[in-house]
């Protein structure tokens, strides 16, 4: 199982949101793509780049325009970009995202 996973569910909807691209970044030392995927029909990415992760800092990025386009929704945050400091290798970090076409939340989840 990939070290850091995500799913996306779309309140607005009340459905997972099936079809976002995300890319998974490390960028402790500059930017560097570790792995990119796009949410299954539960909208999850249980796949996401290594097993292991070295403490640093790292960001995920959803493209939320291909998304809300494909579902016929207009949206205000075209991208969602969330970075996070990790510090314990041997920890699974399980970033989701609550998306509407207006508003985001996210939280580590377990």
């Amino acid at each position: 199982m990939s070290a850091i996973t995500t799913h996306v569910l779309d309140t607005a909807l009340g459905r997972p949101a099936a079809g976002v691209p995300v890319r998974l970044e490390a960028v402790s030392e500059g930017v560097s793509l570790l792995a990119s995927a796009t949410t299954n029909g539960d909208g999850r990415v249980p796949e996401l780049g290594p097993e292991r992760v070295e403490p640093g800092t790292y960001r995920l990025v959803f493209d939320t325009a291909t998304y809300f386009a494909a579902t016929g929704q207009s949206c205000f945050f075209p991208e969602v970009s969330l970075t996070f400091a990790l510090t314990d290798p041997t920890q699974h970090y399980h970033v989701p995202v609550l998306l509407s076409p207006f508003a985001y939340s996210t939280y580590r989840g377990s």
